[in-house]
């Protein structure tokens, strides 16, 4: 029982670490939160798709997928040109303040467009593979009989993390009612989708 409990241990405070940085992600959850648009659904999907990315690892799929480092490649140019389109749409609010957002509830949004927006900021970034497929799975392996418990561990830290950060941001609400603190979110949200995007293109 303590070599299982020491195994989810280890296992949450990998995934929090790996999770926890500034990137795509977590700045889409973030703004989501902040705006009170489709934020469950979006923090579910993230949640679950790291759940199921951690289970491919643990499973040894990682392995496999080095065989082809070409999907990677092909990845990492896709998901770069999404994010550098994401990024230049959040620079253009930034320019136009009439644009601005409001923290009005979720019907401010459009769920599909987030649910969509969401499912490629996880599917189309090579470094979630990297870490949960890749990183996460090697981890994991070193556990031997125990690196499921591992793997519960670095989901449930998922879990926590993105439910943390989408509804958490609901309490910034009071901050961002004015349109100058949205264009600094929305700039700082350029900025990380820029940087990241030519990154990722440059690095494949």
């Amino acid at each position: 029982m303590n070599h299982a409990l020491t195994a989810t241990a280890a296992g949450f405070g990998t995934g929090l670490s790996l999770i926890v940085a500034i990137g795509a992600q977590n700045a889409f959850v973030l703004r989501q939160g902040v705006r009170r648009d489709a934020v469950l659904t979006v923090v579910g999907i993230c949640a679950l798709s790291d759940a199921v990315l951690i289970a491919l690892g643990v499973g040894g799929v990682g392995a496999v997928v080095v065989a082809w480092p070409g999907a990677l490649r092909a990845v990492g140019v896709v998901g770069g040109v999404f994010l550098l389109c994401y990024g230049v749409l959040a620079g253009r609010r930034v320019l136009r303040p009439g644009a601005g957002l409001h923290a009005e509830g979720e019907a401010a949004g459009s769920r599909r467009r987030a649910v969509l927006t969401c499912l490629a900021m996880t599917w189309l970034n090579p470094h979630v593979y990297l870490d949960t497929v890749f990183l996460l799975g090697s981890l994991a392996a070193d556990r031997g009989p125990l690196r499921w418990t591992f793997g519960l561990g670095a989901a449930l830290a998922s879990v926590c993390w993105f439910t943390a950060l989408g509804f958490g941001a609901r309490l910034l609400g009071r901050y961002l009612a004015r349109p100058g603190a949205w264009r600094v979110l929305d700039g700082l949200v350029a900025v990380t989708m820029l940087v990241l995007g030519v990154s990722l293109i440059a690095g494949s």
